[in-house]
């Protein structure tokens, strides 16, 4: 394990405008709907001029908290920090992309499944077709007048309601975005999983988590704090990153052992990578 994460995961909202059929957020009933400034601010402080990865976000849609400018500002401060965001595209009508950009984005994922209207509506994501599309075209506009160099992507996810409108979906967003992808459905933790996936876990290397009331968990896709890793409200970045039960939850990934840790237990993600090299395994 690395002395420091490289990439820290900050929720500074639960709040989220999409339904999206394979996100567990619907179920979600923990809180508080947004982070509290003191305490993703502790996050920042203590983690500066180590070349940090921030993503502002977790299980939630990050642009529908007005405060993400700011959040972004007071990241940057660090010169040496970097920022990074997923969004649905489906923005606070009062959110602010101008001072966002201006503020300092390096890298935004943008999720929109579908090409067509009818294709958006089944996948159950929600929000207005035509209004994400112009928000995200808007962006990319704006990105390019102030000459950012903020990375767009845009992607879709492979369902079976979206393979028939892949290439125009690419040929699309390949006209405004830096990149068009088509990604695969992962699955979250306890969704529907009955049997263990035996073998390690490569954001165990270098990531780190922090839910909206400042716990830590070993994982972003754990929606309910089945592995709380420690509080950055009694404790620094550091002493959770270093200290236990993050210590030993990272040794038993480390050998491939998910079945022994609650969370894990559930999870197939990885299925596809090459684990052939990974020392400890």
């Amino acid at each position: 394990m690395v002395s420091f994460p490289k990439f820290i995961q900050i929720e500074t909202s639960v709040v989220c405008n999409s339904n999206c059929i394979f996100c567990p957020h619907k179920e979600m009933e923990r809180g508080p709907d947004y982070m509290e400034e003191r305490v993703w601010k502790k996050i920042i402080d203590e983690s500066r001029g180590k070349g940090i990865i921030y993503r502002p976000f977790m299980i939630n849609e990050p642009f529908v908290d007005l405060r993400i400018p700011e959040v972004i500002r007071y990241i940057r401060q660090d010169p040496t920090a970097k920022v990074e965001f997923n969004s649905n595209g489906n923005f606070h009508p009062k959110f602010d992309v101008a001072a966002a950009l201006e503020a300092g984005i390096d890298w935004i994922r943008f999720s929109i499944d579908g090409y067509t209207e009818e294709t958006f509506k089944k996948s159950g994501r929600g929000g207005n077709f035509k209004k994400i599309v112009s928000n995200v075209i808007g962006f990319i506009e704006e990105r390019n007048r102030r000459n950012s160099k903020c990375h767009v992507e845009v992607r879709m996810i492979d369902l079976d309601i979206t393979r028939n409108e892949e290439q125009d979906f690419i040929s699309f967003w390949s006209r405004y975005a830096d990149e068009a992808t088509i990604t695969q459905l992962y699955d979250w933790p306890w969704s529907g999983q009955t049997t263990c996936f035996h073998a390690p876990c490569p954001k165990i290397k270098s990531e780190m988590f922090f839910m909206s009331d400042g716990r830590a968990v070993l994982c972003c896709w754990d929606a309910f704090g089945r592995g709380v890793v420690g509080d950055i409200n009694n404790q620094t970045v550091e002493e959770i990153w270093l200290g236990n039960p993050n210590q030993e939850y990272r040794k038993l990934l480390d050998k491939g052992e998910r079945d022994k840790i609650h969370l894990c237990s559930r999870c197939d993600a990885f299925k596809g990578y090459d684990f052939s090299k990974w020392t400890g395994y």
